[in-house]
C-alpha cells in the first residue's frame, strides 16, 4: 500500500507557498502603485488640493482660477462605443458635464488644469504656459 498522507501533506504545504507568494506579489504591486495613485495633488499656499475634493475645496485651498471652462462631454453606449448623436443624447442620456478651471502658478511653473465632474475633482493635469 502506497501511503496517501505524504503526498496530502505536500498539497497542503505548496498551496500555502503559493498563497505566501501571491500574498506578497499583491502587496509589492500595491507598493509599486502607490504614489502613482497620490501624484495628483496640487500645492496651493501650503495645502494640498487632491482627487476627490470639491470646488469648495479647491477655492478654498487655491482661490479662483485665471480661467474657466464647462462643457458637455458625449456620452458613449455600449456595445459599440460610439458617442450619441447630438438630438438623441438630449433624449435618451443626459451629457456629462465637465468643469475645468486654470490656475497659473507664477514663473518658471507649469500651469494646472483641475477638472470637475459631478462637482468633485477628478484629474489635475499639468502644462506650459500658453505663449
Amino acid at each position: 500500500m502506497h501511503d496517501t498522507r505524504g503526498f496530502a501533506d505536500r498539497t497542503v504545504t505548496m498551496q500555502k507557498a503559493f498563497g505566501f507568494l501571491a500574498l506578497m506579489s499583491l502587496l509589492w504591486l500595491m507598493l509599486l502603485w502607490s504614489p502613482i495613485a497620490h501624484a495628483e495633488t496640487l500645492r496651493c499656499n501650503g495645502r494640498a488640493t487632491e482627487i476627490g475634493d470639491s470646488r469648495l475645496t479647491v477655492l478654498t485651498n487655491c482661490g479662483e482660477p485665471k480661467l474657466k471652462d464647462s462643457f458637455c462631454a458625449p456620452v458613449y453606449v455600449a456595445p459599440a462605443l460610439q458617442p450619441l448623436p447630438a438630438p438623441v443624447a438630449g433624449l435618451v442620456a443626459p451629457c456629462l458635464q465637465v468643469d475645468e478651471w486654470q490656475y497659473d502658478r507664477g514663473p518658471g511653473n507649469l500651469t494646472a488644469t483641475v477638472r470637475f465632474q459631478y462637482g468633485r475633482v477628478q484629474s489635475i493635469s499639468y502644462s506650459q504656459p500658453p505663449s
